[in-house]
């Protein structure tokens, strides 16, 4: 449509040209204020629609988040706060609507005061030198049906220009939702995978980190010349205070970021020469913060992969405890758990997530204050329950609890992005340094009890 009206006016211009070149060039004068209307539209109204766009993925985030936490609004009577607040974002957005529909009221009347201005300009001119017989004589000139041409001519050629206008707000605002989209796409912190990359099978699970620095930033280190070695089959727990850089070191082995300096190896191979398909299906990781998707507990716990059978999907639940409470959901592992897993208790989406990184039968597997959201009770079932799992494949656990690591084959106490102690339970404690301290602040009201329990005893 938009070629269409170009050949339109192309061709307009042509027999205008072909009837009377002055006249027509008496015509085309308006140009010069019809192009600077149009650029002036042009940088207003692409303005106007950047500001739009950003707008409404703000009130679709505040909608989405609002809605999502409705619960907590509920709570503490903040309904009528939010519905201000919607209300603030939501005025915004008609604000700029109406600064969008304001260019545009003054925009398509110029362009017909620049068409009522050529015509003008055409009745002028040519009805001034129609009566002028020396015109007349000399030019061999303007007669009366050029003059009604002309008119109808340029009515014309003014018609396809207001159609292009209209598309080129089409194309504005096209124009304003593509810079976000490709802002995304062109984004360069994706990291880049080698050209070729070294396959990769089955691997033992020997993990080495060499003198590993990292910022997210570029500029200020969470990991400050970190070096450790997990052994296949061994079990690793980092702990540290909160801001220690414990996630950003499975971050790293993950390859989610590249180091500033240093090396993550697997089974002696750089992660880099590795392709991140090939690495992460070799390492399941268990989150605090469970994400189930959309669908059954099925689906949930084999992601889809059609190479889980469902024997599988049930020996991990059932491994990690979760059998239990599948079997007695009304449709049992096709119970649709709905979004992010509502329907379930934050239990038991952990225990999905458990089953899930068991189904997939990982040589490396990676606990991130994984049993954070458990009671003790199914702490404890998880723990006997993966403990022969476990075995054989080397797993680097996180926790703040000191009561699931104990019986890690190696403790690494993070502090400020730098290794200060490494060594087994006994060990660390016997140090007396930041573990110890770490042991004390956790068990001192435990041991207090107890002691005075057994005072108790002996009065």
């Amino acid at each position: 449509m938009a070629f269409g009206d170009i050949f339109t006016i192309v061709w307009i211009l042509t027999f205008m040209f072909s009837l009377s070149a002055q006249l027509a060039l008496v015509t085309l004068t308006v140009l010069p204020v019809l192009f600077y209307i149009t650029m002036l539209f042009r940088k207003k109204v692409r303005s106007s629609y950047r500001e739009i766009r950003v707008l409404i993925a703000r009130i679709n985030s505040f909608l989405q988040e609002h809605i999502t936490g409705v619960v907590v609004d509920q709570i503490y009577n903040r309904e009528h706060r939010a519905f201000r607040n919607f209300d603030e974002v939501d005025g915004k957005l008609r604000d700029a609507n109406i600064r969008s529909v304001f260019y545009y009221a003054l925009f398509y009347p110029g362009v017909e005061l620049t068409s009522a201005l050529a015509v003008g300009l055409i009745i002028w001119f040519g009805g001034t030198h129609l009566v002028s017989e020396e015109f007349f004589r000399v030019h061999g000139g303007v007669s009366l049906g050029i003059l009604i041409a002309f008119l109808q001519y340029t009515e014309q050629f003014f018609t396809p220009i207001r159609d292009l206008s209209e598309k080129y707000n089409i194309l504005q605002t096209a124009m304003a939702s593509s810079e976000r989209i490709f802002k995304v796409v062109d984004d360069k912190t994706v990291i880049p995978e080698k050209d070729n990359p070294e396959p990769i099978g089955n691997i033992e699970g020997k993990i080495e980190f060499k003198d590993v620095s990292f910022a997210y930033d570029g500029e200020n280190l969470v990991l400050k010349n970190v070096s450790f070695t997990a052994k296949p089959g061994e079990t690793v727990a980092i702990v540290g205070a909160t801001g220690a850089g414990k996630t950003s070191i499975v971050n790293l082995l993950m390859r989610f970021y590249d180091v500033n300096s240093g090396g993550v190896y697997v089974d002696g191979r750089n992660v880099k020469d590795i392709s991140s398909r090939d690495l992460r299906r070799n390492i399941a990781i268990v989150m605090q913060d469970v994400f189930l998707f959309s669908g059954s507990v099925r689906y949930n716990i084999a992601l889809g992969n059609e190479e889980i059978p469902f024997d599988r999907v049930k020996d991990a639940a059932t491994l990690v405890g979760a059998g239990g409470f599948i079997d007695r959901l009304p449709a049992g592992y096709d119970e649709d758990v709905k979004e992010r897993g509502a329907s379930l208790s934050v239990g038991q989406k952990q225990l999905i997530s458990f089953a899930r990184a068991l189904a997939h039968d990982p040589r490396i597997l990676v606990l991130d204050e994984a049993t954070a959201n458990i009671d003790t009770e199914t702490e404890q079932l998880i723990q006997k329950a993966t403990a022969n799992l476990l075995r054989g494949r080397t797993s680097i656990v996180i926790a703040h609890r000191l009561s699931t690591i104990q019986h890690a084959s190696k403790i690494i106490v993070l502090h400020k992005g730098e290794i200060r102690e490494q060594g087994n339970h006994q060990e660390l404690v016997s140090l007396g340094g930041i573990y110890y301290r770490l042991y004390q602040l956790q068990y001192k009201d435990q041991e207090r009890l107890a002691q005075k329990a057994r005072s108790s005893a002996v009065k």
